[in-house]
Formats: structure tokens, C-alpha cells, sequence
């Protein structure tokens, strides 16, 4: 303690560590990377005077005891670097430690010393440091540490003393015993959290099973569903989506385009669960039985898909939970229970739980059970329905829990609403986030946001899933554009982001009228009724879907965002981006006809030093989509796109290489 009043517990502790990245909000929450990733943390390490520093990074999972250390290596301006890999899903822990070394001070400044009276006494002063690292060593280090201290106290040369005392070899030894007293660490351990892959990289398909049927007008099944899933699987999607597969409500339930007023053959909508038949942890019964269900997720693992429940918390009026849990609702003055709403939309067919229930400990037990139920069940993706309308304490607890139950699970927050409550879900532990992609349409909408998002402070834990559409959501671009929009905002929503998906077979059979004028709902929505859909239409995007998800698949560029980068173009109308593997040294180039109606064209700008392509060299560029290839010079080339023919191209670059007999071919 000092006179002002400031802790002190060790004044001799001289190195500064400041400034440690990655950081969400300090520490407070996890940074997210996916398993086999190299995690690299920076941060500020210095000291006061010409002394020299030596930095740890310091690593362990949630459940390990030690830490693991790497060193960090400096990268000017006293910034410094260090990396480990993340070999296992799960939850890790990271900080820094730095210290004040005095072998590597001392020499640094042997190497500066001319006279011989200066070498031989810091000769004696490096034989102590020597001898001080040879202590704590074992063996035959030890050995050859005391020997390297003895012959530094007896040479007498000069030149011999400097050879001697700048030995690489023995210092890299003394290196690895310091004397790590007075370290300073870093008082915060970061969190991390490593998923697996299809967390970052992953193409989703939404679809109602209860519209899977062959035959028209009849209630689809679990069984259709595993008839479907060879072609789902063949488009190249590998997750599965269901809306709520539970009872529906039969008391307010709605009827046909969102009608009050059901009808006897009116089937409601799943997102009003429960009735007399169950509630969450049960199966609406003409879907099938829980065997029925349990080899639909088995048929396809067998495809290397996996099936995504939604989880929608809120109950229909019918839900057991309104009469077994009462106080778990908002009763309101004449004796009923508060209905949801979002202004000017009323949703009489769906009662809110009430978080601010004095049982509110129940209440999340009961909720985590239902996720740990279909788990149980072989389910570990889920995607949360509206999350930004429960409690933000109740998300970042339950899903703590469950990824430490089941470290494989995968969680999409459905939430569009303000920034600010997205990125706040992202950072309580949601894997995955929409976006507003679907509302983000010019050229200049979609630069900035997505460099938002992939170099905003969001990119350490904010994985942004895009969709064109969902059963809420037809926007203007899709109703007026006809097929080259629909495939303009897939190929966007596929290379922009490594993650999307599409609600489906509404989007590959160009499914485009609103419900009214001006609406983004879709006129007889699945969402209240039983659809039937043409599967084998001749006009049906399935094969330019299956195209572009295997231009995904083949393209490791395509598996993340950080590399995303955009390209000037002098028309507004076409949009240029790369993204690029260090790894496997794969570079895509996308150039987008945003204009569904017209032929534009335009002059193409790349930076050939950012995507590693030598000036004045000739390149290939090897269209995914229509098999094409174009031979591209320089930096400036010239595109143009008929959107009637192809509104886009996916590049994958090929390089030119000489043979050592002169031949040149394309790799």
C-alpha cells in the first residue's frame, strides 16, 4: 500500500500487458472460433527503460487444471503475437504473461560490447544468469548450462569471450529455464468457444413437413420427409429445417392467410403449441410417432445432413402448461391471459411466457428440459424462435448448460430487431445469427454491411447465417424480379456468408406472390395452411441450387468470412467480391448482375497483391456455374452479365505454371 492509497503487491513486477485480443466486451464474453482453427491473440506487452521483454500466451480448456504456454514473438511497437490450435470442441480459457528478462537484456547488450574490460565483467554478470537458468534445468541441459556459465568466468580472448557469450545454441536453452518471478499476468481470463465446422460453414433447408406429401391435400408425415431427403441432400444441404413439429392449438387457432376465424379443416399454426394431444416434448400425431422421428434423424446422418428443430417458447391456449403453470403466463384484469402481440400484429393463437414469474426458476428448468429432450433425441441444431423477446440472462444460462452437456450443439437465433439486442444474443452464446441480408439489396447496402460484419468488432462471435426468404419474409426484390432475382439473392446469400439458407420448396419453385400490395407475407402462407408444391417443375432452381452448393463445397474459400473482400467496379449495378484459403491456396471471385432485367457491364478492379496474384501475369477463371473459363490479365477486365442467361459467376482462379520444359498450363 502506498501513501495515495493504491494497492501495490509486488513493486519490483515491471512489465505491462495491455490491449489483448480477441476480446468481447473485456472478457465478459466468449470469443468463438471452430475446432482445428489457429487462435491468435495479440496484445501491448512493454516495460519502463531498454530492458527486454519475454511474453507468454497461456491456454487451457474449461476443464483443465494447467495451462498450456506458447511463445509470443513481437511484432513492433511493442505488440506481440502468439497462437495455439484448438484441437477439440469446447470451452477454453487464454491470457498473457510477460516479465522483465534479464538473460535476454543482458544479451542483448553482450552484443554491443567492444572493450574488453566491459566483456569480461558483463561476461561474469551473463555466467550468474547462466548458472542461476542451469538450476532450475535437469540433466544433460544442466550440464551444458554450468559449463557455458564456467567457460564465460575463465576465457580471457576477447573474441573467444564474444563467441562464447553469443552461443545460439546454448542461449535457446537457457531460454527455456527463466526466472519468471516477478511476471506480471494478465488479470483477466478470456473465454473462448470452439464448435465444430458446420457451426461456421453450413446450407440450410427449410421445409413443413406436414406439406411433404405426394398427394395433394393430404397432411405430410416423418415418412414423406425421408422420401425427400435424397433430393434435399443431392441440392447439397446439409441441415434439415422444421418449424414446430408439436401439437397445435385448437382454442384461437387461425385459419387459412392468418384468418381469425378457423375453419373445421384448418390446420393452424405450428407456432401455436400445445393442445390436449401435449405440449413441446411431444409430436403432433399425423406427423408420426417418436420411432417414426428417430429414423427420419437417423436416414439423414446416413446423408451427412442433420435435422434443425425450431424451439419456439410460447404456448397455444390449449398448452398443459396454462392450466398445470398458471403463473408462468400474464393474467390480465378480466381473468385472462395476455396474448402476444407486436403492433399493428396480434398473435391471439399464442400466449408469451411470463420471465418475470415469481416461479421463474422453474420456468427455465422446464425450458432447458425441453432442448435437453430432443437432444436426447439426436438433435443438435436447433434454431430459436424470437429469442430477443425472453430475457437475455436466461439465454446465456441455458445454453452454457447445454453445450456443456452437449458441446456439438448448434444454436441460430431467429431475431431480427435492433443491432444492438442481435449482437448482444450473438455474445450470450448463439452460434449463429440472421441477418438483415434479406432487406440489404444495392450494392451499396450489401458493401457496407457486410464489411460491417466481417471486420466490424462483431467478427470474433457474431457467424451471420443469410437467408433471401423465410415464411415471413417475400421481399420486393423477389416479387418483381422474377428467376434471375431468385438466383442473384442465392448466389449472394451462399458466397457472402458461409452459412445460409433458404425456406423451401418455396424458393426453388419461385414462389413470388404476396398476400396483399405492399406485404411481405405470401399469399396462402404454409404457415396456416397445408401447401402443395410441384416438386418437378420444369422451371424449379433445384439444379442452380445444386450447382451453387457445390461450388460451396468444392471452394474451401467459401467455408468462412473473414477473408471477404470487395472489389470496385464502375457500375453500380455489378458487384465484385473475393474470398480466399491461405491453405489450400483457393481464391473465389464472385461478380453479381444485381439488376434482374438488364444486361450490364462494366470494368472490374482487383487488387492482385491482397489475393496474391504476381502484376502482368496471366490468370483462368473457371466459372462454377456454367463450367466456362475465361483468361483474365492484369488487374482491369471487363465483364458483362445477362441476367435472362446467368445474373452471376462464381470464379475459382487458376494460375498459370511453367513447366521446366517451358509448357504452360493452368493449375
Amino acid at each position: 500500500m502506498t501513501d495515495s492509497g493504491l494497492k501495490i503487491s509486488d513493486g519490483r513486477i515491471r512489465a505491462v500487458i495491455e490491449a489483448v485480443t480477441p476480446s468481447v466486451d473485456g472478457g465478459r464474453f466468449a470469443a468463438k472460433r471452430i475446432i482445428g482453427d489457429k487462435v491468435v491473440v495479440e496484445a501491448d506487452c512493454f516495460t519502463d527503460g531498454h530492458d527486454s521483454l519475454a511474453c507468454l500466451l497461456l491456454w487451457r480448456r474449461e476443464d483443465e487444471k494447467t495451462w498450456h504456454e506458447a511463445e509470443m514473438s513481437p511484432l513492433g511497437n511493442d505488440r506481440w503475437r502468439g497462437s495455439f490450435v484448438a484441437e477439440a470442441i469446447g470451452r477454453y480459457r487464454y491470457t498473457v504473461c510477460a516479465w522483465v528478462d534479464h538473460f535476454l537484456s543482458w544479451r542483448h547488450d553482450f552484443a554491443r560490447r567492444i572493450e574488453r574490460e566491459d566483456l569480461r565483467v558483463a561476461a561474469l554478470v551473463g555466467a550468474g544468469l547462466i548458472e542461476e537458468a542451469a538450476g532450475h534445468a535437469k540433466g544433460r541441459e544442466r550440464k551444458q548450462l554450468q559449463g557455458w556459465a564456467d567457460q564465460l568466468r575463465t576465457d580471457t580472448d576477447t573474441g573467444a569471450l564474444k563467441a562464447c557469450g553469443l552461443d545460439e545454441e546454448l542461449a535457446v536453452i537457457a531460454k527455456r529455464y527463466p526466472d519468471r518471478r516477478l511476471a506480471a499476468t494478465f488479470p483477466v481470463e478470456f473465454p473462448l468457444v470452439v464448435d465444430r465446422e458446420r457451426a461456421r460453414f453450413s446450407a440450410w433447408y427449410e421445409m413443413f413437413p406436414r406439406s411433404a406429401a405426394s398427394e395433394p391435400g393430404r397432411h405430410g408425415t416423418f415418412r414423406d420427409c425421408e422420401v425427400r431427403l435424397p433430393e434435399i441432400a443431392k441440392m447439397g444441404f446439409d441441415i434439415l429445417y422444421f418449424p414446430p413439429i408439436h401439437p397445435i392449438g385448437k382454442v384461437n387457432r387461425k385459419g387459412a392467410n392468418n384468418t381469425l376465424l378457423a375453419g373445421p379443416d384448418d390446420v393452424g399454426s405450428p407456432w401455436a403449441i400445445g393442445s390436449d394431444e401435449g405440449g413441446h416434448k411431444e409430436l403432433h400425431p399425423e406427423l408420426g410417432t417418436l420411432e417414426d422421428f428417430r429414423r427420419l434423424v437417423e436416414s439423414a446422418h446416413k446423408l451427412n445432413m442433420e435435422l434443425a428443430l425450431d424451439i419456439a417458447f410460447q404456448c397455444a391456449p390449449d398448452h398443459p402448461y396454462v392450466k398445470a403453470h398458471p403463473d408462468w403466463f400474464r393474467w390480465r384484469p378480466d381473468g385472462t391471459v395476455q396474448y402476444a402481440e407486436n403492433p399493428p400484429k396480434k398473435y391471439q393463437d399464442i400466449f408469451p411466457f411470463e420471465f418475470e414469474s415469481d416461479d421463474w426458476r422453474g420456468l427455465w428448468q422446464e425450458l432447458a428440459d425441453v432442448i435437453r429432450f430432443w437432444a436426447g433425441e439426436g438433435v443438435r441444431v436447433f434454431r430459436i424462435d424470437n429469442p430477443h423477446t425472453k430475457p437475455f440472462p436466461f439465454w446465456e444460462w441455458v445454453i452454457t448448460e447445454l453445450k456443456r452437456e452437449y458441446p456439438d450443439a448448434i444454436f441460430l437465433a431467429e431475431a431480427f430487431t435492433r443491432p444492438k439486442v442481435m449482437q448482444r444474443l450473438a455474445k450470450l452464446g448463439f452460434s449463429q445469427s440472421y441477418t438483415y441480408f434479406a432487406w440489404r439489396n444495392t450494392k451499396h447496402e450489401l458493401v457496407d454491411y457486410f464489411t460491417e460484419l466481417t471486420r466490424g468488432p462483431g467478427r470474433d462471435y457474431f457467424r451471420p447465417n443469410a437467408w433471401p426468404n423465410t415464411p415471413d419474409i417475400l421481399n420486393e426484390y423477389l416479387q418483381f424480379g422474377g428467376r434471375p432475382a431468385f438466383i442473384v439473392r442465392l448466389v449472394l446469400a451462399a458466397t457472402l456468408a458461409a452459412s445460409y439458407g433458404i425456406y423451401g420448396p418455396s424458393y426453388e419453385l419461385l414462389d413470388a406472390e404476396p398476400h396483399t400490395p405492399g406485404s411481405e407475407d405470401y399469399q396462402d402462407s404454409e404457415k396456416y395452411q397445408i401447401r402443395s408444391w410441384n416438386r418437378k417443375a420444369p422451371d424449379s432452381l433445384r439444379d442452380v441450387i445444386a450447382r451453387v452448393n457445390r461450388a460451396r463445397r468444392d471452394n474451401p474459400a467459401l467455408h468462412s468470412d473473414e477473408s471477404l473482400r470487395f472489389f470496385p467496379v464502375d457500375n453500380d449495378s455489378l458487384l465484385c467480391y473475393a474470398k480466399s484459403d491461405a491453405a489450400s491456396q483457393n481464391l473465389v471471385v464472385i461478380v453479381v448482375n444485381l439488376d434482374p432485367h438488364h444486361v450490364q457491364s462494366g470494368w472490374i478492379e482487383l487488387d492482385l497483391e491482397a489475393l496474391g496474384i504476381a502484376p502482368h501475369t496471366s490468370y483462368q477463371m473457371h466459372d462454377q456455374l456454367s463450367g466456362a473459363r475465361f483468361l483474365w490479365s492484369g488487374p482491369r477486365n471487363y465483364v458483362q452479365i445477362d441476367p435472362q442467361r446467368a445474373p452471376a459467376h462464381i470464379f475459382a482462379l487458376r494460375r498459370k505454371v511453367r513447366t521446366e520444359h517451358n509448357f504452360d498450363y493452368f493449375l
